[in-house]
C-alpha cells in the first residue's frame, strides 16, 4: 500500500509470520496452588465465649479478642467453649480483627437435634464439664421428660449432670415437687441444688467454680435471674412466665461468662425441645441405671419398648424394684423415633 506524503512514497510491507508469533493459552493455572498450609505455630490460645453472625469473641490472656474464622477451617463450626488458636491482630482493640486458625481436640461436646427424627446433630457447647439442668419447682412445674433428655445427653457426652432447682421459696407446692423429684430420681443419685432469691447464692456457685458448666433450661424457670446472681453484671434479660405456663425467651444466644471465682458458665437460650436423634438406645439406659438389672431377664433381641411380653424391664417393675413412672419415661424416649416429641 503506498501513499503520497510530500513527494515522498511510503510503502507498508507485508510482515512474515512464524511459530514464534503464536501464544499457546496455558491450560489450567499458571501457578499450581500448594496444599502445604502454614503451621501457626506462633498462634495465640484462645476460648470462644461468644458468636454472633460470623464473628466469634475470644478471651485471649487477659482481654477480649474479635475474630472471624480462616479459610482453611472448612465448614468446620466454632461453638462457645471450643479452645482456638488465633492469628493476626488478637490485641483487642476497637476495629481489630483476628482469624481462627485452629480449633483444639474437643471433649464434652454438648449435642442435640432439632427432633427426634432429625439426623442433623448440633453442638451447643464444646469442652463442658458439668451440665447444669435449671428447672423450677413451680411456675412453670418441673417436667421430668425434659429432665430425662438432658440426662440421656450428659451421659452419652460424658458430662457430669447438675440438677438445679429455682423458685424453692414458693411455699407448699415447691416443697412438694421438690420431694416428687427426690423420689422419682432416688435411685440414680443425681445432685442438686435448691435455690430462690432470698437464699444464698455461695451452693450454687461452689458447685460451679474451676470448670466450664452450661446451663440449659426452659424458659421461663428463672435461668437468666440466677446467672445475673452468679455473675453480678452480666444483665441477663428476664423475662415472665406467660399465662400458658410456658415461659417467654429472653436469652437469645450461647454466651460465656467468666466467674468471679474462677472457671465459667455458659447461658444457653431457652429451649421447648431436646432432640435425641444421635443418642443410641444403649446410651439412653444410662440416664436410667436404675432400670439396667431388668435386661439381665430380658430374651434375646428385645427391644424393651414393651411389645414383648417377656421384657425383663416390666418383670423389674411389677416386682417393686424400679419406679413405673421412670420405665414410662425410659420408653417414651425409645417410641418418638415413630412419634416426635416435646417436653
Amino acid at each position: 500500500m503506498d501513499e503520497n506524503a510530500g513527494g515522498r512514497v511510503l510503502t507498508k510491507r507485508r510482515r512474515e509470520y512464524d511459530e514464534d508469533d503464536v501464544r499457546i493459552r496455558p491450560s489450567g493455572r499458571s501457578r499450581p496452588r500448594t496444599k502445604i498450609r502454614p503451621a501457626h505455630d506462633d498462634a495465640a490460645p484462645g476460648l470462644v465465649i461468644a458468636v454472633d453472625r460470623g464473628r466469634y469473641t475470644c478471651r485471649v490472656e487477659d482481654r477480649d479478642v474479635t475474630a472471624m474464622r480462616a479459610r482453611e477451617l472448612g465448614r468446620k463450626g466454632v461453638v462457645v467453649g471450643d479452645r482456638v488458636a488465633l492469628s493476626g491482630d488478637t490485641s483487642g482493640r476497637d476495629g481489630s480483627l483476628a482469624r481462627i486458625v485452629r480449633i483444639e481436640p474437643r471433649f464434652g461436646a454438648l449435642r442435640r437435634t432439632a427432633d427426634d427424627d432429625d439426623p442433623t446433630e448440633r453442638v451447643l457447647v464444646a469442652n463442658v464439664a458439668q451440665l447444669v439442668i435449671v428447672t423450677s419447682l413451680t411456675d412453670p412445674p418441673p417436667r421430668t421428660g425434659f429432665i430425662d433428655r438432658c440426662l440421656a445427653a450428659a451421659f452419652d457426652a460424658d458430662i457430669a449432670p447438675l440438677l438445679c432447682l429455682t423458685k424453692a421459696d414458693l411455699g407448699e407446692p415447691a416443697e412438694a415437687a421438690l420431694a416428687e423429684l427426690r423420689e422419682y430420681y432416688a435411685d440414680l443419685d443425681l445432685p442438686y441444688v435448691t435455690t430462690a432469691p432470698d437464699h444464698p447464692i455461695e451452693p450454687v456457685t461452689d458447685l460451679l467454680t474451676d470448670r466450664l458448666s452450661v446451663l440449659i433450661g426452659h424458659s421461663g424457670v428463672g435461668k437468666s435471674t440466677l446467672v445475673n446472681r452468679i455473675v453480678p453484671g452480666a444483665t441477663r434479660d428476664v423475662g415472665r412466665v406467660s399465662a400458658i405456663g410456658k415461659g417467654r425467651h429472653t436469652s437469645t444466644s450461647a454466651v460465656a461468662l467468666e466467674l468471679p471465682g474462677g472457671g465459667w458458665i455458659v447461658d444457653t437460650p431457652g429451649i421447648r425441645s431436646f432432640g435425641l436423634a444421635h443418642v443410641s438406645a444403649e446410651s439412653l439406659l444410662h440416664a436410667f441405671t436404675d432400670l439396667v438389672p431388668g435386661l439381665e431377664e430380658c430374651p434375646r433381641g428385645c427391644d424393651h419398648t414393651g411389645d414383648n411380653e417377656e421384657c425383663g424391664l416390666d418383670e423389674l417393675v411389677a416386682e417393686g424394684r424400679a419406679r413405673p413412672e421412670r420405665l414410662a419415661s425410659f420408653r417414651r424416649l425409645l417410641a418418638v423415633k415413630l412419634e416426635p416429641e416435646q417436653y
